[in-house]
């Protein structure tokens, strides 16, 4: 599967805000974005006045590099959002949220979705009691998301506690950190996601 191997931190500039693709790194002094808060390359600097579209682009590649989506499955994601009732923006960006690495990374199992990501692939995680491997993976309500005893001794995973406590976890999961394992309480909802997202841009850009 195609991958961006790439600096994370200059997709952070090109986007002119922080995606938080690197953890805790993001919080420090050593954030490429505060020292250097402009597009990279050689025009970075240059002030320019986004288009309807270009803006409406911008959106939606913000979007899809916070979550770590590729572009196909991402037009996926909102195909399936537009057909289900409600918002269509809105169930874009649950869909997004359910995602069993985004659940890891907000449990605090991980400081980066790509960190949550690769423990997924490494199969460090059950869900429900059964080992799971694909970061895709859509979780539901009552679903339980735990670290087997053999694997706890993971540094990253020793740090959770201290991750929740520093970085919250929502309202809709539960964590258990001294248990290693998390409850998804309910659904997400729109409120629940607080990143600075404008999801009407994308919708407006799939329906041209």
């Amino acid at each position: 599967m195609a991958k961006y191997n790439d600096a994370k931190c200059r997709l952070c500039r090109r986007e002119g805000e922080k995606l938080f693709l690197k953890g805790d790194r993001c919080y420090s002094d050593k954030c490429a974005y505060d020292r250097r808060p402009y597009a990279p390359g050689q025009h970075g600097r240059a002030r320019k006045k986004l288009s309807d579209y270009a803006s409406q682009l911008r959106e939606k590649q913000k979007v899809r590099r916070m979550y770590g989506v590729l572009e196909d499955q991402f037009h996926s994601y909102y195909v399936r959002a537009e057909m289900a009732k409600g918002v269509t923006g809105a169930n874009l960006l649950i869909l997004l949220e359910r995602r069993l690495d985004n659940v890891v990374y907000r449990l605090g199992f991980a400081n980066s979705r790509s960190q949550a990501r690769q423990l997924v692939r490494h199969g460090v995680f059950t869900l429900n009691g059964h080992k799971v491997n694909i970061p895709s993976l859509l979780v539901k309500v009552g679903d339980a998301v735990e670290v087997p005893e053999k694997r706890r001794t993971i540094p990253v995973l020793a740090d959770a506690q201290q991750v929740v406590a520093r970085r919250g976890c929502p309202s809709w999961l539960e964590m258990d950190a001294p248990n290693f394992k998390g409850l998804v309480k309910a659904l997400p909802q729109r409120d629940d996601i607080q990143s600075p997202i404008s999801e009407h841009l994308i919708v407006e850009l799939y329906s041209k």
